[in-house]
């Protein structure tokens, strides 16, 4: 029996909690890896203050290592060793363990490693022993695994999307171990996958079928007897066998009465297979664009789904950008181009200066090649030694913003950075897929576009090579039951 192990039988006034996690959305069909520098590390009493618990005085939380990446392409091998080397290095010398709570994302995927958050669980396991009981926070979009099911106690997932519940996510999953440890409890976790792949654009949590289905997820939560449960959409680009949603449902010690519930939850999930779909109205770029021009009011904003940054996308598809330029629409904000070699040409020109660009089609070559802009410079960010660095280019109608680094604009303080006020604008396109919440009360009009790039929601014109099948929609006619050996 590990120190841990001994630790976890004994009575106890204080409990020791460690927290940490690594959290990454990978996009397997991005080109653009995912390293070290590319992560934003919290150890010590930073990750204390960013995790944000309210726990109370018999509690000590034990930081180890908290690191977070903007999605993009798989993590680099040697960058999630390192990480995660990192943690359980910070564990081990961390004294007896109680609990463990861990912020994960859910669609992690590594060079070279079967399931990055698997790996992950089974490394913390291995220090702690089999008593100390583990808690997992996650995204709505996570990809799990049987293995992660197998090796944590209790599972928490975000229910809102656009995502505003990040915070109260990791709370639920610390309350929950602390039931644990307080009640003794010894918690079974049953998950079930419905064969089913969805973009997270088409479960949009404030409508139908998703909101009912976070509400049935609560209504387990108060039957006797369960802990948790959580429904998981998963995340469609990455392309792996587990890229299915996912129901965890977590008993407080009867594994039985967590699969009946879990069975419910996803035989609900699955009979409303059909139903799922886009919370705004969706088009071709050219078909957006002709409902913007004739509406009356702005600013009406178009989403530039297949290019989506905030989903791992490069953020460069200058597709969408060649169509506003070819229809001389009079006014538009382009919100952006990820081009660091464009913000460098503009800021050696200077502000009023006439530039010839290429833009784009550099991280992500795939898709389209550089477009060709020509235009004046308008504003330039302060320059940074490091840091991202903002230029406008105003062509015809339409003022393009450029960044030097890969990002997305997903509420007025970004655009008010480019010294633009979306509100004066008729037209506004970003790189999102639904429009973020922080951007919804500003636009009165919303369209998504179902534009080409490594984030396109035509799922069929993606090459998957290792997703599952039979999956629905790609199987539409196939049948599935979550009780075993029902048809």
């Amino acid at each position: 029996m590990s120190q841990y192990e001994a630790n976890a039988n004994r009575e106890h006034r204080r409990y020791r909690v460690a927290i940490g996690g690594i959290g990454h959305e990978t996009n397997t069909f991005s080109p653009l890896a995912t390293d070290l520098d590319d992560f934003e590390i919290s150890e010590g009493a930073v990750l204390l203050r960013e995790f944000c618990l309210t726990s109370s005085p018999e509690v000590e939380l034990v930081p180890t290592l908290w690191a977070q990446a903007f999605p993009g392409g798989l993590v680099r091998r040697q960058a999630y060793l390192h990480l995660r080397d990192r943690l359980i290095a910070s564990l081990g010398v961390a004294g007896p363990i109680d609990g463990v709570c861990l912020s994960l994302h859910g669609a992690m995927e590594a060079e070279g490693v079967a399931k990055a958050e698997a790996d992950l669980l089974a490394a913390v396991r291995e220090v702690v022993g089999t008593r100390v009981p583990i808690a997992v926070a996650l995204d709505l979009h996570g990809n799990v695994t049987p293995s992660m099911a197998a090796l944590a106690d209790v599972f928490t997932a975000y229910r809102t999307a656009p995502h505003r519940d990040a915070t109260s996510t990791r709370q639920r999953a610390f309350d929950a171990l602390m039931r644990i440890l307080r009640e003794h409890l010894r918690p079974k976790p049953v998950l079930i996958k419905p064969p089913l792949v969805l973009p997270g654009e088409q479960a949009v949590t404030d409508v139908e079928p998703m909101r009912s289905l976070i509400q049935l997820s609560q209504e387990v939560e108060s039957v006797p007897g369960i802990l948790a449960a959580c429904i998981l959409v998963g995340c469609a680009w990455t392309d792996v066998p587990h890229n299915i949603t996912s129901v965890i449902v977590t008993a407080e010690r009867e594994a039985g009465v967590a699969q009946a519930q879990a069975e419910r939850l996803a035989e609900v999930t699955w009979d409303r297979r059909r139903r799922f779909a886009y919370d705004v109205p969706t088009g071709t770029i050219d078909e957006c664009m002709d409902v913007a021009l004739a509406s009356p009011e702005g600013p009406f904003f178009i989403t530039d789904s297949g290019d989506n940054p905030t989903a791992g996308a490069p953020g460069d598809v200058p597709v969408f950008l060649e169509r506003l330029i070819a229809r001389n629409v009079p006014d538009a904000v382009f919100a952006s181009i990820s081009d660091a070699a464009a913000v460098a040409v503009c800021r050696a020109a200077g502000v009023g200066e006439q530039v010839k660009l290429s833009v784009g089609g550099k991280l992500d070559s795939i898709t389209a090649p550089p477009f060709p802009l020509t235009g004046e410079v308008i504003f330039l960010s302060e320059p940074h030694a490091a840091g991202q660095e903002l230029a406008v280019v105003r062509a015809g109608g339409v003022r393009v913003i450029l960044s030097s680094e890969r990002g997305a604009f997903t509420a007025p303080e970004h655009f008010r950075a480019a010294r633009i006020d979306p509100l004066e604008h008729r037209i506004v396109v970003v790189k999102q897929g639904y429009l973020f919440a922080e951007l919804r009360p500003v636009a009165r009009h919303t369209m998504m576009a179902l534009s080409p790039g490594l984030t396109d929601l035509v799922l069929s014109r993606l090459p998957y090579a290792h997703m599952a099948r039979p999956a629905f929609p790609f199987d539409p006619e196939m049948t599935w039951s979550p009780r075993p050996g029902a048809r």
